[in-house]
């Protein structure tokens, strides 16, 4: 029995309200849910894989955590925050901060479950009106993924993606990515077929791509194709967290962050290595840049921290901005979701974003300020 295939009509979800074509387009090639949960170091000790990285769990494993997690919330009585249930991914993460904060119009390409998941999924998504024109609808589950944040506001992912609706590498046509400037990518070594198709088409329709690398754990597992997509000249933009980045270089004699910009930098025009508390190091051409963080002393929680730092780092980029700028930016709004839990910026945070931007001297964004040419 087949999957069935509806597309979205982006007009009936925004009102009627035709969007220009994306600026920005986004592959996640499942929509995703995020569970996002407060636990302590001790709860994390028990979850199988290392704490701070993302791997993924089967069905049945999804469940287990779950109920593990519900349990220890009812444990803690008072003292533990509720499980919060939101639309997520590394890439729609991005797109929906492009869209919130800085005005840029912005899409995805992906599938989604016709389910209770994929319901809160789209609703969500439009709300902030990201076109959904180009997500396949289809029967079967939408992908969830267990965000367990501990006293630190690190944050150990759980994703569960096996039995999820997925779009596939012969559904992506040349009109998902006509007339955008960018595609967001994250690795992910279950994902190289869509992705070498997705990167194949964006460069016949002059697309540029920018690549996140997911997750130490994938680079350690997978680093072999990675190193391979790297090499093919045809990731624009490739951002790493400090934890990547070493495992990017593990096995040579100088594995720290700069090392890791400077082999980034050799295949890919824009490189940008995040450092947490530290800030950041990118480099563009010959220029090296090094911009401090921006935010809390101690954040709340770090999800999406990297996805929002990468939504700024590109409204930089279309704006024009300086290597120098579109990392500040990128601190400016990765700093504004550590604020609270989950990789959603609440509005609050926005406005904190913005006082930190003209604080900077930097360009403060218009909504519906960018439209593809």
């Amino acid at each position: 029995m087949g999957v069935e295939f509806h597309p979205i009509n982006n007009d009936e979800i925004n009102g009627g309200d035709a969007a220009a074509v994306p600026v920005i387009m986004g592959l996640q090639l499942s929509a995703l849910v995020d569970h996002v949960a407060r636990v302590d170091l001790s709860f994390l000790s028990q979850i199988h894989g290392e704490p701070g990285g993302s791997f993924p769990v089967e069905d049945e494993e999804l469940k287990i955590i779950l109920s593990e997690v519900n349990a220890h919330i009812a444990a803690a009585l008072d003292n533990a925050s509720p499980l919060k249930t939101i639309a997520g991914g590394s890439v729609a993460n991005t797109v929906r901060g492009l869209a919130a904060g800085f005005g840029v119009t912005c899409g995805i390409i992906g599938a989604c479950g016709n389910d209770e998941q994929g319901n809160l999924f789209i609703e969500n998504m439009s709300s902030y009106k990201i076109d959904l024109s180009r997500l396949r609808l289809k029967n079967g589950p939408t992908a969830q993924c267990v965000c367990l944040v501990d006293e630190l506001g690190n944050r150990t992912m759980r994703p569960c993606l096996s039995s999820s609706v997925k779009i596939q590498a012969n559904e992506l046509t040349r009109e998902d990515f006509k007339g955008s400037k960018w595609l967001v990518l994250r690795y992910g070594v279950q994902n190289l077929e869509v992705i070498h198709a997705a990167i194949m088409i964006a460069k016949q329709e002059g697309v540029s791509v920018s690549l996140d690398l997911a997750s130490f754990e994938m680079v350690r597992k997978f680093r072999s194709p990675l190193v391979q997509l790297l090499e093919s000249g045809s990731i624009d933009l490739c951002f790493a967290n400090e934890d990547e980045a070493t495992e990017l270089l593990r096995s040579e004699d100088n594995a720290g962050p700069e090392a890791a910009l400077e082999f980034l930098a050799e295949r890919c025009q824009w490189a940008v290595v995040t450092l947490g508390p530290k800030g950041c190091i990118a480099k563009h051409g010959k220029e090296v840049v090094r911009v401090p963080a921006i935010g809390e002393a101690k954040a709340i929680d770090a999800i999406g921290a990297g996805d929002l730092f990468a939504s700024g780092f590109l409204y930089g980029l279309v704006k024009g901005l300086s290597l120098e700028e579109c990392c500040r930016v990128g601190s400016c709004s990765g700093g504004s979701v550590t604020r609270s839990l989950g990789g959603e910026v609440t509005l609050e945070n926005w406005q904190w974003m913005y006082k930190q931007m003209q604080t900077k001297g930097l360009p403060i964004p218009e909504p519906g300020q960018f439209y593809a040419k």
